[in-house]
């Protein structure tokens, strides 16, 4: 007797740290649901380290175009090399296409790809191009409208959580660099978009209180473009603050949010990287919205003002006129107070021990005075 033809799965969900990290959970019930089927999984080549390590596929596959959006080593700038990625795809003769992007054109690279069953989100006018059309809901958080996609395909998820792999290796150099002695409150006080950050003499108000509070000592996370500016303003920082940024990798990052007592940042993928780590989390948003793009995790608080406007409704910070400092109001207008008392609630352990996605979403909407 021969044996079945193996299934062949294609994911789309490229570009953004935090958007990659959450598609975590809809990767480990599909391999759940479909244990013997080959999966791959289309990312960008940057936000891809968060993942490494990750059972639940048998592959990563990099699509890299230039963009605005994300950092890009421009690997597809050719049409040349975007028509030789295509024939890759009708290559492996894919059976099912995921499409957990919204855009028209990876819908179009889904049906390019030659895969019969394609399904997505039934967004940006692009139906016509899938097999099967799933609604995307605004007012749900990003993890449950990707398993919304899993449930039309008639999976029925059996769990949401984060995950994060750290290598051994990964996790001795963020102790080398932290030392012993010490416990840590992660801060990362920067953002991929400016109108998203809260001022950050703010979070070094945080830090003082932290450290006066609950003798924590402040470790400050960012990237290489971050060096300059955090440096700037290192003398607003209390004493024998460890700041990090630029001087370690992605992955060496998370091995220090999984070592730190708790986190505290503006909406950014390092956020979501700290939920992943599963340590009580502090995240400030503005303009952008926390129930869709919000920590998930039981362990974690938002602040939020939640202005009649807010979540912007088109482009960031382009409906509104700014505060006397530039920014947006409702970013500008969260105060130190507010941050430091949903720090002090979470290092309470305060929190409720367990909250459906329902829960969650709900308490983040009555956070925000919704």
């Amino acid at each position: 007797m021969s044996s079945p033809v193996q299934q062949k799965i294609l994911v789309l969900r490229y570009r953004f740290i935090g958007d990659t990290i959450l598609t975590v959970p809809f990767l480990r019930n599909l391999r759940h649901a479909r244990p013997e089927a080959w999966i791959t999984w289309v990312v960008a080549p940057g936000s891809a380290e968060v993942v490494k390590g990750i059972p639940y596929v048998d592959e990563l596959l990099y699509w890299d175009p230039v963009t605005i959006h994300a950092d890009s080593r421009g690997t597809h700038k050719t049409l040349k090399s975007r028509l030789d990625f295509v024939r890759e795809l009708r290559r492996r003769k894919f059976d099912t296409v995921y499409v957990l992007k919204r855009s028209f054109s990876s819908a179009v690279m889904a049906l390019l790809s030659g895969a019969r069953r394609r399904i997505g989100f039934n967004t940006e006018g692009r139906g016509f191009l899938l097999t099967k059309r799933v609604p995307y809901q605004l007012d749900c958080h990003e993890v449950i409208n990707f398993l919304d996609v899993l449930r039309a395909d008639g999976i029925k998820p059996a769990d949401d959580h984060l995950e994060a792999w750290i290598e051994p290796a990964e996790d001795c150099e963020a102790r080398l660099l932290m030392g012993s002695g010490r416990d840590f409150l992660a801060i990362h006080p920067f953002a991929s978009s400016g109108v998203k950050s809260w001022p950050l003499e703010r979070f070094a108000a945080v830090a003082h209180a932290a450290k006066e509070l609950y003798g924590l000592t402040a470790v400050v996370l960012g990237g290489a473009r971050d060096l300059e500016l955090a440096r700037a303003v290192s003398g607003l920082f209390p004493e024998g603050t460890l700041n990090l940024a630029g001087a370690c990798s992605l992955r060496v990052t998370m091995a220090v949010l999984a070592r730190s007592v708790a986190f505290v940042g503006n909406d950014s993928g390092v956020m979501h990287l700290a939920a992943a780590a599963g340590i009580p989390l502090v995240a400030v948003f503005g303009p952008t919205s926390p129930v869709r793009f919000g920590p998930w995790g039981v362990n974690s608080r938002i602040v939020y003002s939640g202005f009649p406007c807010s979540p912007c409704r088109q482009r960031p910070f382009t409906e509104c006129e700014p505060s006397l400092s530039g920014r947006p109001r409702c970013i500008d207008e969260i105060s130190e107070s507010a941050v430091i008392d949903a720090l002090t609630l979470l290092l309470s352990k305060r929190v409720p021990e367990e909250l459906t996605p329902d829960k969650q979403d709900k308490r983040i909407l009555t956070e925000a005075g919704v």
